[in-house]
């Protein structure tokens, strides 16, 4: 029986706590589940076993030894011990094999619509007006404004710079500019602000770029969802946020809310300079189809 005190929380516990009982088909198993834990969270019984080389009355066996009814629960204890043992932001693999276990026998498609709207729910809980204020503050007084990502992140500081541009603002994403990068940085002053969305961490260039623009002086905005002390400075203001716990989906619409939002409040200061230039913008592009066609 499984010790209710002290439970095991993986397989190797498991293993420690039961090996004097375990036979050689015991073994076997075992050898088949901790050689590759995470395909084996996810097979019965009889793909185990036939993977061993036993007979499926052998796992079936092994789960009831080690404190179990029976192998569903046996196979349930693994999946939830990938879900919180695995480090999701350094393994993939787990990840998804994390999501496929927390999704179960209710759907994907639902599994994924809960995850996002329970990070949703837990962004109105955790950032502030204040705090989207203070960027977009940043912002309107920036002389121009580098975007960066990390991870999906780069997607989003692409979206972000090209929002920006069409709202009146100077803004270059740093990771279309590829090799031009040093000479854009190169360049940084104080009025100047580098923008940074950083997901599963800080990476060392990231780290570079941002005691860069210390140096120079410039501001520092990071939008983030694993705070990171090394990116913190004097003129740096961060907002970090969960996008979704262990063996859940890491949502990127709750940064993508969190861009938009600080966008649209920015518009709300900057005395009609956001309005003004989109009306431009859609007249340009207008008589530009025009000429296209």
């Amino acid at each position: 029986m499984i010790d209710r005190h002290n439970p095991p929380t993986d397989l190797s516990q498991l293993i420690t706590q039961h090996f004097g009982k375990l036979t050689d088909a015991d073994t076997r198993l075992l050898k088949v589940l901790t050689s590759d834990p995470i395909r084996g969270a996810f097979e019965n019984s009889t793909e185990v076993a036939s993977r061993a080389g036993v007979h499926p009355a052998s796992a079936m066996r092994l789960a009831r030894r080690l404190g179990f009814k029976g192998y569903p629960e046996f196979r349930t204890f693994m999946q939830t011990s990938l879900m919180e043992g695995q480090d999701e932001f350094a393994d993939p693999t787990a990840r998804i094999a994390a999501r496929l276990a927390r999704a179960g026998e209710g759907g994907l498609l639902s599994s994924l619509i809960d995850s996002e709207v329970s990070a949703l729910e837990h962004l109105r809980d955790t950032v502030t007006d204040a705090q989207i204020r203070v960027f977009s503050e940043v912002l309107y007084n920036a002389r121009r404004i580098f975007t960066v990502g990390t991870s999906h992140g780069t997607a989003l500081a692409k979206l972000i710079a090209l929002r920006l541009r069409r709202s009146g603002y100077e803004a270059i994403d740093l990771g279309s500019v590829e090799q031009q990068q040093v000479e854009w940085v190169y360049t940084m002053g104080p009025r100047d602000v580098l923008f940074l969305s950083c997901f599963r961490g800080t990476t060392t260039q990231l780290k570079h770029l941002t005691d860069l623009a210390g140096e120079r002086d410039a501001a520092c905005l990071i939008l983030c969802d694993v705070e990171d002390t090394r990116i913190k400075g004097v003129k740096n203001s961060q907002i970090c946020v969960s996008r979704g716990g262990a063996g859940e989906s890491q949502s990127l619409v709750v940064p993508m809310t969190i861009a938009n939002t600080i966008i649209l409040d920015l518009a709300s200061i900057d005395a009609g300079k956001t309005m003004r230039s989109l009306n431009t913008f859609k007249r340009v592009r207008e008589d530009l189809n025009r000429v296209i066609k």
